[in-house]
């Protein structure tokens, strides 16, 4: 309510008090003939008393909103109510005293109000941009999980959008077991307290169609300054598709295990075949062979050994984006296809040829490739050739 409006209901709510007096004491009659005059005057008194008291408070106010907008060079009336004039004298000494600090700095006193604004607009449009281009949402939830904040970019992994996603429980959107694991991380990062680190975890989130994403997420702790548990700050992206290829890279671990056997059958079957060897003695791929390679039916290697750089000077990352028509001298790829397709309906080759080095160098080499036929691929092993 206006301060004028409460003033003039104020003396109109006074002003019944003498007229029950004159009705109890002359009778209603003779009150009622008074009625209408004491109302009368006493609106006109209150509008003048409220007038005169809130009218240097609104000026006051519209000074302010000046100073404000940086505006220092504002005079302020002085008023004959005392209170208001104390007001006025204590904010103009206030603004002497921030006029004397800006001089002592050497700004100019418009600079600091506009840079000041134009800092928080610059601020706040390139934190909109930020949210707009990270490969995620940002989101904060309070310490009983309830989401109270989540960036717009939501809707891309999730589908929902910001309102649909704060006011509600976090773990509403995960799958009952994952929740469970995100309410105990939760827990330990409360229970220590301002020595909480980041924590990064993984799990599955509910779309909006009930499709399950698999969800990265960098968790915050925050805590206020009496170290008590407040939330957590969040960001958080989808990472399904890391998710598949963990597990490809997973499965192509368990295949190379696999050949790995298979390769020290393949040695144990040459040490049979060769008896001056001693049989009590256990010969490693090293022994027996300078560098291994495994290349698919396109002739696309896949694997090597790691001591092929001692003899190639290639490392392994370099030899597994090559083919071994790279490796080959003087073969062409047809070629090499070719003799492969040799090797499958042999099952083994030996080949003497030449391979060449990272540097442009060759070396003469004795190769046996042998075909894994339930595995659709090849293994070279090779012997570095004197001549």
């Amino acid at each position: 309510m206006k301060l004028r409006s409460l003033l003039i209901i104020m003396c109109l709510v006074i002003s019944l008090i003498p007229i029950a007096m004159i009705s109890g004491l002359q009778g209603f009659q003779i009150a009622s003939m008074f009625f209408g005059l004491i109302l009368i005057i006493t609106f006109v008194v209150g509008f003048v008393i409220s007038y005169f008291i809130s009218m240097p408070l609104v000026k006051l106010t519209k000074n302010i909103d000046e100073i404000s907008k940086g505006n220092l060079d504002v005079e302020l009336e002085k008023s004959e109510i005392y209170e208001i004039n104390n007001l006025t004298a204590s904010l103009d000494r206030v603004m002497a005293s921030l006029k004397l600090a800006i001089y002592k700095v050497g700004l100019k006193k418009e600079e600091i109000f506009e840079e000041v604004v134009k800092a928080k607009e610059q601020a706040e449009e390139k934190f909109e941009i930020l949210l707009k281009k990270i490969d995620g949402w940002i989101w904060e939830i309070d310490e009983k999980g309830t989401c109270t904040i989540c960036s717009i970019k939501v809707g891309e992994t999730l589908g929902y959008t910001p309102a649909q996603m704060i006011g509600k429980e976090i773990f509403g959107f995960l799958p009952t077991e994952e929740a469970q694991k995100l309410k105990d991380v939760i827990n330990h990062l409360a229970k220590e307290k301002a020595g909480a680190m980041n924590k990064l975890a993984m799990y599955w989130m509910h779309q909006s169609d009930k499709h399950l994403v698999w969800i990265r997420s960098i968790l915050i702790p925050v805590f206020d300054r009496t170290g008590c548990f407040r939330g957590l700050r969040c960001f958080s992206r989808d990472a399904t598709e890391e998710r598949v290829a963990e597990n490809q890279i997973e499965e192509l671990h368990k295949k190379i295990g696999e050949l790995n056997k298979q390769i020290h059958e393949i040695l144990q079957e040459r040490l049979n075949e060769n008896p001056e060897k001693e049989p009590t003695l256990e010969i490693t791929a090293e022994q027996v062979f300078d560098y291994m390679l495994i290349f698919d039916e396109n002739a696309k290697i896949i694997d090597c050994t790691n001591d092929i750089q001692k003899k190639l000077g290639y490392n392994k990352d370099e030899m597994l984006s090559l083919t071994f028509a790279d490796v080959v001298y003087l073969e062409t790829y047809d070629k090499i296809r070719a003799n492969l397709d040799e090797v499958k309906k042999l099952g083994i080759m030996q080949v003497k040829t030449i391979h060449k080095k990272k540097d442009g160098s060759s070396v003469f080499v004795s190769e046996q490739i042998r075909y894994l036929k339930d595995r659709h691929m090849f293994i070279c092993m090779v012997k570095e050739d004197t001549m």
